[in-house]
This record gives C-alpha cells, sequence and structure tokens, in this order.
C-alpha cells in the first residue's frame, strides 16, 4: 500500500494556503490539542539541520531540499546566517511553523556546539517538547549530556531520534545502551531497521507490526509492508521488551502486566503517549534524514507522544508589595477569556530593527495592543506581530497561548515577562544563564571604527546573554568574555561582516575564581575624622566556606539583634561584601562559595552612614583575605575525543600532557573515543596539536563541568600576576602623587 507524505490532497493543499491554514489555526480557540512546540537539538554534526530541513520539505513547507553543507550555495533554510552556511553549523535557534496533516508545529532548531547553549537553553525554556537526535555512530557524546541536562531543567519531555543510519558504523543498539547507561533513560525501541550503512532499506515499526519502506527521488512515498521474514523473531522480542519498560513507566500498562493480559496496539500507543509527557520513558526512533529514510514516522510520533500546550504547567511569579512571589499556574486556553502574559526569550538585530521572539502562555494579544514590560514598567504598543519562517516572516493579526511569534521596537532584555494590564505584576520564571568561562582582550583595528565597534558591542551583548564585553580599569582594555573560543571568534567575525568593524583578539584568559578553605572571624573599626563630618563604623562576624551544593554562589546573612547596626546600614555592608566578592583579596579574582555573617558591630550618632558601614566591610573582606585560608579555582572542562585507533597513543599523551584525568574510553571499528576531564588553561593549542598528531582526522568537543581546586604551580602563577598588577598599580599612583 502507497501512500503520500503526510496525508496526499491535505499536504498539497497546505503547500499552496500555508498562510490561511496558519490563520484559521491561530483564531481557532478549540485546537490547542493539535498544538506542538518542539525543539530539535544534539551533539554537533548529529542531523539536526537536516533533519529541519526534511521536516519542512514533507510537510510542504519548503518546496526543494538544500543542504547544510550543499554545493548549491543556497544552504539549509534554517542556517539563514552567512557564516552559518560557510562553516556548515548552526550559531542562532531559528524558529519556524509547520503543519502535519490537520496538526500545528512550532519548531525550534538549535545550534550543537557548547558555546552557544544559551541559544539551546532559552529555546528548551518556552518549548513543551523535544526530539533529542543522536548519531547512530557517535551515540552519547559530550553535548548530548549537556542538552539532557536542559531538557531536565525544564521538565521537557522528549523523543530520541537515531538519525545517520547510512553510516558507516552505524549501530543503533550501542547508542540505545549509552542512553540506558550514560543518560539513565527508560529507553526502548519503537523501530528497528532493515539494514544498516549502505543497506539501509526502511524501518519496522514494531508498535504496529509493519515494515515501512520509503520510495521516490525524496523518500515522500511511504509503503507499507509486512516485517520481512528474517526480522520477525527479533521484532517481536523489541516488541515485548518495550512493552515491560513501559509497564515499569507507566501503572495502567503496568496492571495488564501483572495481570498477564495482552496489550492492544491502542493500549501501547496510549502508554507511551502517557510515560513520554510524564518523563518516565523515552521513546527511540530510527532513520537517516540526508537519505530521506524515518522522517515521517517522527513527525507522527511527534503529535502522537509530545504535549500540547494545555498538556504542559507553566507557572509565573505573581509580585505582591511584600513578602515572597507567589506562584500562579497559566492557563492555556486559546482566548481572550483570561490576562495575556508573554515572554521575551530570544531577542535578535533585524533589518527593520530589533525583534523579539515572544511565547504566549496566557490570554490573547492584537497586533496594535498596547503592553506593558513587568520588569522595567515601560509600554510597548505592538505594531506588528510576525510568525517567523528561519529568517522569513508572515504577518498575523492576533497570537494566542501556545503561540510563538515575534514582534518589532519592543525595548527589552532576553527573559522579561510582558503583560497587556499594567497593575498585573505577573513575570515567567527567568532563564538560566551559564557563567563565561573564557576572556580574551578586544579592540578595533582602526580608531575610526570605535563607533561601529560600540553598537556592535552593545547589540550581541543584548542578544545573547553568554557574551559580555566589559572594560578592565587596571589593565585599561577592554575584554570579552564568552562560553569558548569559538564563540569570541564567531562575533568577532560578525563584527566585521555586519558591522565593517575589524577587531583585534588578545591572548586567551581563563576565567579563574577564589574561595575560602575554613572559617575566618572578623572584627574591623573603621574610623575616619578630617574635618567636617567623620565616618564611623564596625563590624563583626564570620565569612565562611558554603557546602559543595552551593559552591558557585556567594551568600549574606545579617543575625544582628538589638541597635549595634541599625537595619538601615545594613545593606551597605551586604554591599561591601558583594563587591569585594567581585573583584576578590587574594588573587584578584572573582570569589564564590562564600558566606558572610554579619553578627554585631557599632554606630555612631553622628559619624555612622551606609557608606562608612560599606568600607569597613571592604577593609574586614581584605584582612579577612590576608589571614584566611584561601585557594584559587579553576574551570575543568569535558574533553571528549574522538580519533582513528593508530593515533591512541598520540591522544592519551596530549591529554597527560595537560593534567588531564581520562573518566571513560570506548572503541568501536577503527576509531576510539576518550572523555577526560582537563583544566580549560591546558587546553589553549589543543586543536592544531590533535590535527597535527592525527593526519587531520581527529575531532574533539569541550564543555564546562565544574570550578576545582588550581594546581600548585597555576595558583602561583595566578598570584604572581596579581602582585604583579598590584605593584604596578601601586606605582602609577605615586607616580601621578609626585606629579601633583
Amino acid at each position: 500500500m502507497i501512500l503520500p507524505a503526510g496525508g496526499g490532497i491535505l499536504r498539497s493543499l497546505l503547500a499552496s494556503n500555508r498562510g490561511i491554514s496558519r490563520r484559521m489555526l491561530s483564531t481557532d480557540a478549540g485546537r490547542v490539542e493539535k498544538m506542538r512546540n518542539i525543539g530539535i537539538s544534539a551533539h554537533i554534526d548529529s542531523g539536526k539541520t537536516t533533519l529541519t530541513e526534511r521536516v519542512l520539505f514533507y510537510t510542504g513547507r519548503i518546496e526543494a531540499i538544500h543542504e547544510v553543507k550543499g554545493k548549491d550555495g543556497v544552504g539549509a533554510t534554517m542556517d539563514s546566517m552567512e557564516l552559518e552556511r560557510q562553516r556548515g553549523i548552526t550559531i542562532q535557534s531559528a524558529a519556524t511553523y509547520t503543519m502535519w496533516g490537520d496538526n500545528n508545529i512550532n519548531i525550534i532548531d538549535t545550534p550543537g556546539h557548547v558555546d552557544f547553549t544559551i541559544e539551546v537553553e532559552r529555546a528548551l525554556r518556552v518549548l513543551d517538547g523535544a526530539v533529542l537526535v543522536l548519531c547512530a555512530v557517535g551515540g552519547v557524546q559530550s553535548q548530548t549530556m549537556t542538552v539532557d541536562r536542559q531538557m531536565k531543567r525544564y521538565n521537557v519531555p522528549r523523543i530520541a531520534f537515531i538519525n545517520k543510519l547510512d553510516r558507516m558504523g552505524s549501530n543503533p543498539k550501542r547508542v540505545l545502551g549509552q542512553l540506558r547507561s550514560k543518560l539513565k533513560h527508560n529507553a526502548s525501541f519503537l523501530q528497528l531497521p532493515i539494514g544498516l550503512e549502505s543497506d539501509m532499506k526502511g524501518i519496522v515499526d514494531v508498535v504496529n507490526e509493519r515494515a515501512i519502506y520509503f520510495q521516490g527521488d525524496y523518500g515522500d512515498k511511504i509503503v507499507y509492508d509486512d516485517i520481512p521474514v528474517d526480522m520477525r523473531d527479533e521484532a517481536l522480542d523489541t516488541r515485548l521488551e518495550l512493552i515491560e519498560n513501559l509497564a515499569n513507566a507507566d501503572d495502567i500498562l503496568g496492571e495488564f502486566f501483572l495481570e498477564e493480559k495482552t496489550p492492544q496496539t491502542a493500549d501501547i500507543h496510549a502508554a507511551i503517549r502517557r510515560a513520554t509527557m510524564s518523563q518516565n520513558f523515552t521513546p527511540v526512533m530510527l532513520g537517516t534524514a540526508l537519505k530521506n529514510k524515518g522522517v515521517q514516522p517522527l513527525l507522527d510520533a511527534i503529535v502522537d507522544y509530545l504535549p500540547n500546550p494545555s498538556e504542559v504547567q507553566n507557572f509565573a511569579n505573581l509580585h505582591k508589595t511584600s513578602g515572597d512571589p507567589e506562584k500562579v499556574l497559566m492557563n492555556p486556553e486559546r482566548s481572550d477569556k483570561n490576562p495575556f502574559v508573554g515572554l521575551a526569550f530570544k531577542l535578535e538585530q533585524g533589518k527593520f530593527g530589533q525583534l523579539t521572539y515572544l511565547r504566549i502562555y496566557q490570554g490573547m494579544v492584537k497586533k496594535g495592543d498596547t503592553v506593558w514590560n513587568t520588569r522595567t514598567g515601560k509600554k510597548t504598543r505592538l505594531s506588528r506581530l510576525v510568525q517567523m519562517h528561519a529568517d522569513k516572516m508572515e504577518d498575523v493579526n492576533e497570537v494566542y497561548a501556545g503561540d510563538i511569534c515575534a514582534v518589532f521596537g519592543v525595548d527589552c532584555a532576553s527573559g522579561d515577562s510582558f503583560v497587556l494590564d499594567r497593575d498585573l505584576k505577573l513575570s515567567m520564571e527567568s532563564i538560566y544563564v551559564p557563567d563565561a568561562v573564557i576572556s580574551m582582550s578586544i579592540k578595533p583595528s582602526e580608531k575610526k571604527s570605535e563607533g561601529n565597534f560600540a553598537k556592535a558591542v552593545a547589540r550581541f551583548t543584548k542578544e545573547d546573554p553568554t557574551y559580555r564585553v566589559w572594560y578592565d580599569i587596571e589593565n585599561k582594555e577592554t575584554i570579552a568574555s564568552g562560553m569558548g573560543e569559538l564563540h569570541l571568534e564567531i562575533y568577532a567575525q560578525r563584527m566585521e561582516r555586519e558591522y565593517g568593524c575589524k577587531v583585534e583578539m588578545g591572548k586567551p584568559r581563563v576565567a579563574f575564581k577564589e574561595t575560602l578553605l575554613e572559617d575566618i572571624n572578623f572584627d574591623y573599626w573603621h574610623r575616619k575624622q578630617s574635618g567636617g563630618k567623620g565616618e564611623y563604623a564596625r563590624v563583626i562576624g564570620v565569612l565562611e566556606p558554603l557546602s559543595a551544593e552551593e559552591n558557585t554562589n556567594i551568600k549574606f546573612v545579617d543575625e544582628t539583634t538589638g541597635t549595634n547596626v541599625p537595619k538601615p546600614f545594613v545593606p551597605g555592608v551586604r554591599k561591601g561584601f558583594e563587591n569585594s566578592c567581585e573583584k576578590g583579596g587574594f588573587g584578584g579574582q572573582r570569589v564564590m562559595g562564600v558566606k558572610m555573617r554579619l553578627q554585631d558591630g557599632a554606630h555612631h550618632m553622628v559619624d555612622s552612614s551606609e557608606w562608612a558601614f560599606y568600607q569597613a566591610t571592604q577593609f574586614a573582606f581584605q584582612e579577612c583575605c590576608e589571614d584566611g585560608k584561601w585557594v584559587i579555582l579553576e574551570p575543568i572542562m569535558t574533553v571528549e575525543v574522538n580519533s582513528p585507533i593508530e593515533f591512541t597513543s598520540s591522544v592519551f599523551g596530549m591529554v597527560n600532557k595537560r593534567e588531564g584525568v581520562v573518566i571513560g574510553q570506548d572503541g568501536r571499528d577503527d576509531w576510539f573515543t576518550i572523555e577526560a576531564e582537563v583544566p580549560l588553561n591546558k587546553m589553549f593549542g589543543f586543536s592544531a596539536e590533535l590535527r597535527g598528531n592525527t593526519q587531520g582526522k581527529g575531532e574533539y568537543t569541550m564543555e564546562y563541568c565544574r570550578y576545582s581546586p588550581a594546581t600548585p604551580e597555576t595558583q602561583e602563577t595566578v598570584l604572581q600576576e596579581h602582585q604583579a598588577k598590584l605593584a604596578e598599580k601601586a606605582a602609577d599612583q605615586k607616580g601621578k602623587k609626585k606629579k601633583n
């Protein structure tokens, strides 16, 4: 039996009437169950963008398929930036929407490089479900683990799709084992491959007990047939294993298992949906997007097993005049009966000005409405509402709960919430932003480009919260901080391409931190009298290290009683502590994992002020840095290296030379993979050395793991550099005094 993809006539109709279909759907309040908001995420080069291109083609959204590294010069639809097409990587997440049958699917294609992890972070924050793409050869890799953690952070149910079954060395069973062992997923195949590598012909649908073949030039003719005779036993065993794993995840199917009843196909479908949405089970599907096989059944699974917006609980914080915010459950009904609440999750500079991506969580908003930013209190008129298709846009008149849209001319930051009623103090829960791990000095090559440089910095730092540019007063240079060398390099190239501002980057610098090893008491008396009003403040308390669970934070606790330290002056103590932590006093690095307990003090009726207590705290902190036991911390990276097996000893030697600790290794055919934890400070130049030692065949990925005490040599180097800076600063001040 041959069926055209996506329902035949309906697909052709949608291809010619996309805009009308979309608007009809948006205004139909009863169709929320026909909506899906999904993200496609994975490790680098797992085929995310290629998969998205096929999804858009089979759903009639685009007329022709273009490859990520194609020779036609067009590039994939979702890689709209010139740099993305040249490098063959995704740098920015891209949003689109499409129709599969009568279901509306909003899709966000996200980058795979850890350097652009904020793009994945904010996409998953606003999505209801996700497809976790895995390479059939590479399996679960370092960035796969990061993406999986991000999905868990935002409680996003997922379907796993094992891609690239056509590649040499593909082994989906090994990937399933890694899903279970490395990511701890209760996962099972819903499909089996009919052949692998160049013999990959189709897939066996284990649930519906049939074979599926993809015919035609683009795999758009689906043929259903009986399961091949030589695969029937394997298909039956896989189906029984699926039922057993589902029984462990779903109570209703568990009862079938206990009562020794045989569940029907409809029962299995229902159990997969329930267990996937509760995140107790991960369905595993198979295919090869490049060879146009397995994509349409994945689309069916997205509709069948991932939640619609009404099945996901989203909470907003209701801010009161006093006390902590109250959590309020958003109503996903697609109507104007509930107050409008939207979240700005991504900013982008377009040719018409700032483009702000919004996820609508409650109510509806129309073109021309005035909305209020709950953080800044500013109002903005929405002169234009659009639905995005990569870098193209289509105007709409209104959007409802569950929609993802974009607006122009809204001055806001990523993570801001919007409401129609200015008195409604509701804001959505924020987006997690990781700390930068690497810094480099940056400056325009020519003085005449300073204006464009300032514009580029203002735009990029607003769009990307992980990219920070600041002026270092001590070294008198501008510093750019980010998630990795590639991250900073891409923005330097974008400054040249988009603003005509060529920049010079300095040597990479690691973001070291410092922390306290044991408690230290402080008692500092600040007295200053030089005519006029004096300064008087005394602070008494303890600095102590935080527990391992909180060692990336700093904390301040006011334990004072009575009036020795009047409450209006306590904010000065808190600010003095926080500012001291920013610059540190031991090695000049930012302090983390430290708690300040203010226990007592003294004040003067006339000479005490918030400023006096601020200064007293800073001096007290400095004394603690001189007398306490401190240690320098450095970022440790999880590094995964893939290389031909003949270079094993060279790769191990490179990792050991960089003080890396091997935590795992794996082999397949003539390739091997090692996973190691290596100090970031030792990773510079690794890429060039790896290429040289493996004849250009080796590749590696790196992601932040944790902060750990630096080696004695590294600590000594950091302290010497800090002392040299202090000496240089003192000499400058002495010179200025002498000059005056």
